[in-house]
C-alpha cells in the first residue's frame, strides 16, 4: 500500500477540513513532546492518508487522486455541509471517470474521482 504525506500547517484547519468536511476518520495522531509538530493518519474507505507538520515530510501544493464508488452520493453529502471554503462540482472526463476536486487549507489537491461506463 502506497500512503501520500501531505504538509499541514494547522491543526484546527485540519480537523475542520479532512474530518468534518471530508468525513476522514482520525486513525491515530502522534507528537514527540508538547509543542512538537504533530503527525496523523486520516482514513476514508481504503484511501489512507499521512498528515504532518514535521519541516521536510512534504512540500504544500501537492495532489493526489482516489478512487471512490457512488461519488454523486459523496459529492450530495458534501453539499450538505456548510463548509464555506469548497463548493466543489463533479465533472465528466474525456476519459471515462466522473471528478469532483478539493484543493484543502494548505494548497493539497485530492481528486476524487470514478470510473464509468
Amino acid at each position: 500500500m502506497i500512503i501520500p504525506i501531505f504538509r499541514i500547517f494547522d491543526i484546527e484547519k485540519t480537523h475542520s477540513f479532512y474530518i468534518k468536511y471530508l468525513g476522514f476518520k482520525m486513525d491515530w495522531k502522534h507528537q514527540y513532546e508538547e509543542n512538537m509538530p504533530f503527525y496523523f493518519q486520516v482514513s476514508l474507505n481504503d484511501a489512507v492518508l499521512h498528515l504532518s507538520e514535521h519541516h521536510g515530510d512534504s512540500s504544500p501544493g501537492s495532489a493526489i487522486r482516489i478512487k471512490i464508488n457512488e461519488l454523486k452520493s459523496y459529492h450530495s453529502l458534501l453539499s450538505e455541509k456548510e463548509y464555506s471554503y469548497s463548493k466543489p462540482a463533479v465533472e465528466k472526463t474525456p476519459w471515462g471517470t466522473i471528478e469532483l476536486t478539493v484543493i484543502d487549507p494548505f494548497s493539497n489537491k485530492i481528486t476524487f474521482y470514478e470510473e464509468i461506463e
